[in-house]
């Protein structure tokens, strides 16, 4: 793709699918939107990048960030980042497909990669689906096998250790 929003599509794409396998479908229809304070469109590198209060909105996903990088490969692969600060997270938030609950996610950076399907929140990491909570130093989810892992990478002294909250479920419930 060598147009930036068709390249922002993708990554909006990879990180609906990199929380949550079951996000709004509907979504991957809906046009991109952005807004940012500063574009900078490289094309000989096949690198876009969005700066100052970047908002990405792609019917129920929104994306926020201080910055927000897309790079295209030469295989036409994208991967995208978009970074906040101690302060000031990055983020994204999702409707679940048939169903009125969100996904959540926050990091100081967010990575996806469309060829692995993957999704790498780094640093202050946070996902939350249907009160469910997983925090840690590191989190990443493959879209492909559905698995996520968070990680300490501080050696597991005092608040790097990784935190889940699963709530309890009625029988009839299933999966959220």
């Amino acid at each position: 793709m060598k147009h930036p929003v068709a390249a922002i599509a993708v990554l909006a794409l990879g990180l609906c699918i990199g929380p949550s396998a079951l996000a709004a479908k509907s979504d991957r229809e809906q046009p991109v939107n952005i807004e940012a304070d500063r574009v900078i469109v490289d094309d000989r590198n096949k690198t876009h990048t969005f700066e100052g209060a970047v908002i990405l909105t792609q019917g129920s996903l929104e994306i926020r960030g201080d910055k927000m990088v897309v790079t295209q490969g030469a295989d036409g692969f994208q991967t995208g980042v978009a970074t906040g600060s101690a302060s000031r997270l990055a983020s994204f938030r999702q409707r679940r497909d048939g169903s009125d609950a969100f996904i959540e996610g926050e990091a100081e950076r967010i990575e996806y990669d469309t060829r692995a399907e993957r999704a790498r929140l780094f640093r202050q990491a946070r996902v939350s689906s249907a009160g469910d909570v997983v925090t840690g130093d590191f989190i990443e989810y493959d879209a492909l096998t559905e698995k996520y892992s968070a990680t300490n990478t501080s050696g597991g002294t005092g608040d790097s250790r990784v935190r889940a909250t699963i709530q309890p479920r009625s029988s009839g419930e299933g999966t959220r």
